[in-house]
């Protein structure tokens, strides 16, 4: 069962974004089993709540919160990236899809919705993560923007995008990638950018990462990890849907097509 604003009208959606560690593929899994990993000699272990305050930070935000629970330790951020790194490396080009997105995917390219991945990973990550799935990430068509992406010469923005729960990522994601006029992040919207804004739904995992949906005007459906409610309190944005896998979606709620019956 899904936990959700169900009893309220959910808005038409024309354009749908998704965020991809997580939520697509099963990196937080990855990014656990490393880091315990470079933990362990020294007796060490991350735990979900620190683990929650990392989850779609930038890197080395992320490596400035878990290093800070443990004082004690001899690893700066850059060794602690540079051990990291390696080890991910390792394990990308097999990391696996999660539950539901592929039937998702499939299922909105094929009835023409425009999609976009707005991810807080590196390019050089997401290709070491996604290469060996263009069964699913072929269907973006190139409609996929990163953290380190240079966007400033497309958007008219001298600045680098901010990391999530700012909502920078999903405005580039709609305006260059889907050329929906949403405005810019720190901008005053017109009503009609506003409107815009609301046409478009995001799905997240993460906490911050559906805050900046929720900041960027648009709908969410929040999937977190059952790990993550035990640690965290969504407040004081809340998602207009919820739900414990992508398996429970229903596109016709959204004003999507409904799955055809199998």
């Amino acid at each position: 069962m899904s936990a959700a604003l169900d009893k309220q009208a959910k808005p038409r959606i024309e354009y749908v974004i998704f965020d991809m560690d997580g939520l697509m593929i099963d990196s937080e899994r990855v990014y656990t089993e490393v880091t315990n990993e470079i933990l362990a000699p020294f007796g060490k272990e991350m735990t979900w709540d620190i683990k929650a305050g990392c989850m779609g930070k930038p890197e080395r935000e992320a490596a400035a919160h878990l290093l800070s629970f443990f004082p004690e330790i001899p690893l700066t951020i850059d060794e602690y990236l540079r051990q990291r790194d390696a080890l991910q490396d390792l394990r990308w080009p097999h990391v696996q899809l999660l539950p539901g997105i592929r039937k998702l995917v499939h299922h909105l390219h094929a009835h023409k919705i425009p999609i976009a991945v707005a991810t807080g990973s590196r390019r050089r990550n997401f290709h070491l993560k996604t290469d060996h799935l263009g069964d699913i990430f072929d269907r973006f068509e190139g409609r996929i923007v990163c953290a380190d992406d240079d966007v400033s010469a497309s958007s008219n923005e001298n600045t680098k995008m901010r990391g999530k729960p700012n909502p920078d990522v999903f405005l580039v994601a709609a305006r260059t990638l889907l050329g929906r006029d949403v405005g810019n992040p720190d901008a005053e919207c017109t009503p009609a950018q506003i409107a815009e804004r609301g046409k478009g739904l995001i799905f997240e995992d993460a906490l911050p990462g559906m805050q900046a949906g929720k900041r960027a005007g648009m709908a969410v459906v929040w999937v977190p990890d059952h790990n993550l409610l035990q640690v965290e309190n969504p407040g004081p944005e809340t998602p207009d849907e919820q739900l414990a896998s992508l398996e429970e979606f229903c596109p016709e709620t959204w004003g999507l097509p409904a799955y055809t019956q199998e």
